[in-house]
């Protein structure tokens, strides 16, 4: 399978190849849509801030090459910022326009959680949209490190679930052949690689 990295700036490009790269697919980093022909599907990483990474892909050409690879029901996996940059928005950043490839936004956890951001190894549970993904995994722990979460506007979309002091969210979505996830799979140890080779499997 050859996968294109998409390279905008404000990724974790180096451990998500290596993680992809060590199941068996060939990765390539990309840096206009141009480059999308003849991958068989996308993978949008990312870390940073939801208003930066937008102007970095309307910069760069990023935008409409990304919505129409999605809306063409072509293979994709968000993650982390990667999952955020799917909305329409996000309280991180007012006023910046989100792909919009999934009704919803972004929200901040509310101070009632204590400590932010989210860091470090938590639950996450199963829901029947992230059956196939999450084939034999089950519920997991698995790597988060944020301050915003997404709140889709259609909650049957999501693929798990993480509960942080209280705060119920959707941790990961599956839309067609859309994946994404707020965790870091990439580093997650045998889970995440789990999780990434059945989204290999279910993309090729």
């Amino acid at each position: 399978m050859k996968l294109a990295l998409v390279d905008y700036g404000r990724g974790n490009l180096r451990s998500v190849g290596k993680a992809l790269e060590s199941l068996g697919a060939g990765v390539r980093l990309v840096a206009d849509g141009g480059q999308f022909a003849g991958c068989d599907a996308l993978v949008l990483p990312g870390v940073g801030a939801f208003g930066d990474a937008m102007q970095n892909l309307r910069e760069r050409g990023l935008v409409e090459p990304l919505r129409a690879w999605v809306r063409a029901g072509q293979p994709f996996l968000g993650i982390c910022l990667g999952y955020q940059l799917l909305f329409e928005r996000s309280e991180e950043s007012p006023g910046a326009d989100g792909l919009g490839l999934v009704g919803g936004g972004v929200v901040k956890f509310p101070p009632s959680v204590g400590k932010i951001p989210h860091m470090g190894w938590n639950n996450v549970t199963v829901s029947e949209p992230g059956r196939d993904l999450f084939a034999d995994i089950g519920a997991g722990w698995f790597y988060h490190v944020h301050s915003y979460y997404p709140a889709p506007a259609d909650p049957t979309l999501a693929a798990c679930w993480t509960d942080y002091n209280g705060t119920r969210f959707a941790s990961g979505i599956v839309s067609g052949r859309l994946a994404a996830f707020q965790f870091h799979p990439e580093k997650s140890q045998a889970g995440g690689l789990r999780l990434l080779a059945n989204f290999l499997r279910l993309a090729a």
